[in-house]
């Protein structure tokens, strides 16, 4: 698997990355065009993995401070879903994290994603849920041993 970052909305990695959040968010579950592509893509770092050159999944951060991270617009492509891509794609976020001296990552999960963040360390960090583009969410993060 290859793993490509980008900063900014323009160039071929962004490209591959609105193709499978198209697919993922807005056609697989019914999100709006004007939900997903909200206007933060150009001030993000985004990744992209591929296999065999097909990107197959994605994911943009960016910075909340200057020791923290938020993950968003996480999704794998359906047909590669249980072989870890999503898995090695949060580990490749944390290794690069790590590197910028950042302490927290932070995201928020769609419910039934939850256990695939806690496999990863991720924890519940509000209780309180709550509905984003319709869809049940919650808060979570992870703390960074950047000593």
């Amino acid at each position: 698997m290859k793993i490509k970052w980008q900063f900014g909305d323009e160039g071929p990695i962004i490209k591959d990355a609105h193709a499978l959040r198209e697919k993922v968010f807005i056609k697989e579950q019914n999100v709006t065009e004007a939900e997903e592509i909200d206007g933060y893509d150009s001030q993000c770092w985004h990744i992209v993995c591929y296999l065999d050159d097909e990107a197959v999944a994605t994911a943009r951060v960016s910075f909340l401070s200057d020791t923290q991270l938020k993950i968003q617009r996480v999704c794998v492509d359906s047909s590669k879903r249980g072989l870890s891509i999503g898995q090695q794609m949060l580990a490749e976020i944390e290794r690069w994290a790590k590197e910028k001296q950042v302490a927290a990552l932070v995201l928020s999960s769609q419910d039934h994603v939850i256990p695939f963040y806690e496999k990863s360390g991720y924890v519940i960090s509000n209780p309180q849920g709550y509905l984003d583009a319709r869809i049940p969410h919650h808060d979570m993060q992870k703390r960074l041993d950047i000593s």
